[in-house]
C-alpha cells in the first residue's frame, strides 16, 4: 500500500498567499470593473537593470554558438559569480568569506527550505513570531514538529517579536521550560515586520549560539535595502559568526530577479554540527553533496545576469531601483502615520508593518472591498502577527500614490 507523508496533513490548511489569492479572485469576480492595486505579496514591479539585460542578451548569444556554448554548469555556481559576490558583498565590508564558501542557487526561499535536510529529525528549532512561513512549513513537512495546536506547532519554540522589543527577540526571550534550540532562524531586515537588527543584537545571538553549540540560519534576503550605516548587512560582521551561522542571500529583491530566480547560500569552511556519538561533522561538504545530488545549478544565462549586478553600471542601476522602492515605502508609511496608525519598518526595508488594533483579516477584507487595495494580514505570519497588516512597497509610483488616496478615503 502506498502511504503518503502524513506530515503534510499537519501544515496549516491554507498557505497564506494562496488564501489571499482566493479572496482577491472572488472580489475581482464580483467586481469585474474594479482596478485592484496589489501591495501584498513581495513581488517586484520595476524592470531589470539595463546592465543585467545586456549581460543576459550576451549570454544568450554565447549559447547560440559552439565556441562559448554552456551545458551543465557547476552545481555550486560559476566561479565568475561566486568571486564577484565574495568580493562585493563581503570582503568590501571587511568580512572574510571566500568564493568557494558561496553556493549559487535558484533563490533564497528554496535554500531556506532545503537546508533543513542536513539535520536530524529531533533537533529543536526556534523561529520568530511573526515568521516567514517557509521556515516553519518545511520543517513540518520533514516531520520535525508535532501537530498544529491552536495556530502553533508543538516542537517549535516561538520567539515573540513585538513593539516592546522592536520586533527583534534576544536569547533572553528563550523559554527555559522548552528544549534549548539547536537551530534559530533569524531574518533581518525582517520579513514581515520590516525591522532591522543592530550589530550588538546579532552579536548576542552569535555568542549564545557558540556557547550552546547551536546554529543560526540567517536570512539576509533584504540586506540591499539597508541605508543606515550602523546596521550590519551580514551575520558574518559579528565576531565568531563563521563558527555558528549559515547565511542566505537573494537577487530577487536586490535586483528584481523574482522571475529570473537566483540567489546564494554561504556555508563557511569549518562550520560544524555533531553526529549522534558527539563527533563533529562539517556542514559545508554536506551541503555540497546535497546540491550536487539534487540540484543542477542555476542557468548560465541567469548567472551572467547576476554577475552584471556587481558592475559599476549594474550596481548604480540596482541601487536606484531599490531607492525607488524605499521612497514608495516612505510615502505609504508617512500617509498611515498621518492617519494615526502606528507603523514599523519601511526605512531599511520594503515592508511596512501596520498596527490595525483589531483583526488583521477583517482589516485586509475592509481594504480589499472598500479600497480595492491588497495587503497581507499579519495573522498569516503567526499568532504575534495578529492585529497587524504588512504592506509592500513593490509597485509603480502611480499605483502607490493612488493607493494612498484610496486608503485616506477608506480609513
Amino acid at each position: 500500500m502506498l502511504h503518503v507523508n502524513e506530515n503534510y496533513s499537519k501544515i496549516q490548511a491554507s498557505y497564506l498567499f494562496t488564501e489571499i489569492a482566493h479572496r482577491v479572485a472572488a472580489h475581482q469576480a464580483a467586481n469585474p470593473g474594479a482596478k485592484i492595486i496589489r501591495l501584498g505579496i513581495g513581488d517586484v514591479t520595476e524592470p531589470l537593470a539595463p546592465a543585467v539585460v545586456e549581460a543576459m542578451h550576451k549570454a544568450v548569444d554565447d549559447e547560440a554558438g559552439r565556441e562559448h556554448f554552456h551545458g551543465y554548469g557547476p552545481e555550486q555556481g560559476y566561479a565568475f559569480l561566486r568571486e564577484k559576490a565574495a568580493e562585493a558583498d563581503f570582503k568590501a565590508r571587511g568580512v572574510d568569506i571566500q568564493a568557494d564558501e558561496i553556493f549559487i542557487s535558484d533563490g533564497a526561499k528554496c535554500d531556506c527550505g532545503n537546508i533543513q535536510e542536513l539535520f536530524a529529525d529531533d533537533v529543536a528549532i526556534a523561529v520568530g513570531d511573526p515568521v516567514y512561513p517557509v521556515y516553519v512549513d518545511t520543517n513540518v513537512m520533514a516531520g520535525r514538529t508535532g501537530k498544529n495546536e491552536g495556530g502553533r506547532y508543538s516542537g517549535l519554540q516561538y520567539l515573540t517579536c513585538n513593539a516592546a522589543n522592536g520586533f527583534v527577540p534576544s536569547p533572553a526571550s528563550l523559554d527555559p521550560a522548552q528544549p534549548k534550540p539547536d537551530i534559530v532562524y533569524l531574518c533581518y531586515p525582517n520579513n514581515p515586520t520590516g525591522a532591522v537588527a543592530t550589530l550588538d543584537q546579532l552579536q548576542e545571538w552569535v555568542d549564545w549560539a557558540r556557547a550552546n553549540k547551536a546554529l543560526i540560519l540567517f536570512d539576509a534576503a533584504y540586506e540591499a535595502f539597508i541605508r543606515d550605516p550602523a546596521i550590519p548587512h551580514s551575520i558574518y560582521e559579528c565576531t565568531g559568526a563563521r563558527e555558528c551561522a549559515i547565511e542566505f542571500r537573494s537577487y530577487s529583491k536586490t535586483a528584481g530577479f523574482t522571475g529570473i530566480r537566483c540567489g546564494y547560500t554561504v556555508v563557511p569552511k569549518g562550520l560544524m554540527a555533531y553526529a549522534a556519538d558527539g563527533s563533529q561533522v562539517e556542514l559545508r561538504p554536506m551541503w555540497t553533496r546535497r546540491q550536487t545530488t539534487k540540484f543542477n545549478g542555476a542557468s548560465y544565462i541567469t548567472q551572467r545576469g547576476a554577475e552584471a549586478i556587481y558592475s559599476k553600471d549594474g550596481a548604480e542601476q540596482t541601487k536606484a531601483t531599490i531607492d525607488f522602492y524605499l521612497e514608495n515605502a516612505k510615502l505609504v508609511k508617512n500617509a498611515l502615520k498621518d492617519l494615526g496608525y502606528t507603523v514599523a519598518g519601511g526605512d531599511n526595508s520594503p515592508y511596512i508593518w501596520v498596527d490595525v488594533k483589531g483583526s488583521s483579516w477583517d482589516f485586509f477584507d475592509k481594504l480589499l472591498k472598500e479600497a480595492n487595495v491588497v495587503t497581507t494580514p499579519g495573522a498569516g505570519f503567526g499568532r504575534a502577527g495578529e492585529g497587524y497588516i504588512r504592506i509592500s512597497a513593490f509597485n509603480s509610483r502611480e499605483n502607490v500614490l493612488e493607493a494612498i488616496e484610496r486608503l485616506k478615503k477608506t480609513l
